[in-house]
């Protein structure tokens, strides 16, 4: 059987790799068992070598690496470019702070020596999305590796070829045969790796739907989940902003990826006194962007992943519309070969509406009218998601204060748009998931707290 990969530019079959077959699934399970335990007794440093390296070979690659994603999901290649440096920086984050993140931590107790060691579970198994088809792989195995564990990667089926350059470069960092695995099946073959006894803990980035199954499914085994799911992040800016900044970040968030992006500004509500200065700014920046072929250098927009969701974006559009959203930008299909969708701007969005209760997942923005700052904050929070949120206000301390007590989300930026960083811890509350990945705490996810008591 055959994965063929579908350009989103042309329409055209781009590339054709063998699926993994599925009677391999169990070698290859007991194959990265073999290599964690190995792995698990190399040293931090031992561990941090192969790491860096893996990170120098991103930076060497990232044009190739590019090319692979405008190709295979329609990413601009300049933003694939920032996309393997992004990757390169967290394998270079924890390599360089795995041990002391993971050190002893001694506890007091009636014991001669208590403490706490945090320890490798075995393998996991990461399934992971196309939207950012080489960061979200690195942002779990750099610290999941760096932890001691093994991993094994069932990628989104558009992106095999991204998944198998993932598992070149780890091999050629000179990571042990085994401890990552790019599996090419389907989605239905997820519950048999669940299952399996080997695999310890399971790590998905995608729709909410996904991850209800998923965790239906480890629960059943009791085994440890990490969830990052859809979101429909809102963007509030206040009336005393400073309009030009918000508008830039704004658009930024919007469409970076083609809107295609869990954490992308999705609902912008806008208080009511400057909400018609902010639709024409926002509008006039949302068209000034270049739409293109992805492997162009000066194409800001690529094409969506695939037609499919193009047509199910378009639809939430048309509903919105007809419920009596007005239209200030785009909404209509081009004409044409690809997957491209206009930069699309939707206002007078309320309750009720596909713009207002649904997760766009493209580059379309929906407007909504607020009284004041409590009723901004009230639209903000009124979403089944919580993944992250942003503020436009010139009073700081007003910004802060709304982002720490007041909206509910895993991420709270202040006059920025939101962006996963290796510094900071990275998920959502609510329907966008639960667990963190990223700093600190993203690297104790998938490890053992044994209390350790010495008589």
């Amino acid at each position: 059987m055959a994965i063929i990969t579908i350009d989103p530019t042309t329409d055209e079959p781009a590339a054709s790799y063998p699926a993994t077959p599925l009677a391999r699934l169990d070698e290859l399970v007991t194959q990265a068992q073999a290599a964690f335990e190995s792995w698990r007794a190399a040293s931090f440093a031992e561990r941090a070598a192969p790491m860096r390296r893996v990170a120098a070979l991103l930076r060497e690659r990232a044009g190739a690496f590019a090319e692979l994603m405008a190709r295979e999901m329609g990413k601009p290649v300049r933003e694939g470019r920032a996309e393997a440096a992004k990757c390169a920086s967290v394998c270079e984050y924890y390599a360089e702070h795995a041990e002391r993140f993971l050190a002893p931590e001694p506890m007091i107790s009636d014991a001669s020596a208590s403490f706490v060691t945090l320890q490798p579970l075995g393998v996991v198994l990461a399934v992971m999305p196309w939207n950012f088809p080489f960061w979200q792989v690195f942002r779990f195995v750099a610290p999941a590796l760096m932890a001691g564990n093994a991993a094994l990667l069932k990628h989104a089926s558009n992106v095999p070829g991204c998944a198998l350059a993932i598992e070149q470069a780890l091999r050629d960092a000179g990571f042990p045969a085994g401890l990552f695995r790019a599996l090419l099946i389907s989605s239905g073959a997820v519950a048999r790796l669940i299952d399996h006894p080997l695999v310890r803990a399971v790590t998905l980035t995608g729709s909410t739907p996904a991850g209800r199954a998923v965790a239906a499914r480890a629960g059943k085994r009791l085994k440890k989940t990490v969830l990052e799911l859809g979101g429909s992040d809102p963007y509030l800016v206040l009336g005393d902003a400073d309009l030009e900044l918000a508008v830039e970040a704004c658009t930024t968030s919007r469409l970076l990826n083609c809107g295609q992006s869990c954490i992308a500004a999705k609902r912008f509500v806008v208080e009511e006194p400057i909400r018609l200065a902010f639709e024409q700014r926002f509008v006039a920046q949302m068209q000034a962007k270049k739409v293109g072929n992805p492997l162009a250098e000066d194409t800001e927009i690529g094409p969506m992943a695939r037609t499919d969701l193009r047509e199910e974006l378009h639809q939430q559009v048309k509903r919105s519309i007809e419920l009596g959203a007005r239209c200030l930008l785009g909404g209509m299909i081009p004409l044409g070969k690809g997957a491209f969708y206009p930069p699309t701007v939707l206002t007078d969005v309320r309750p009720g509406m596909p713009a207002y209760e649904e997760e766009l997942f493209g580059p379309v923005a929906a407007i909504i009218s607020a009284r004041d700052e409590a009723h901004a904050i009230a639209i903000a929070n009124d979403s089944c998601f919580g993944l992250g949120a942003a503020v436009f206000t010139a009073d700081i301390e007003r910004g802060r204060r709304i982002a720490e007590t007041a909206l509910e989300a895993g991420s709270c930026f202040v006059n920025a748009f939101v962006r996963s960083d290796p510094r900071l811890p990275f998920g959502g509350i609510k329907e966008s998931g639960y667990g963190r990945e990223l700093s600190h705490y993203g690297i104790k996810e998938f490890v053992n707290i044994k209390t350790v008591y010495v008589r």
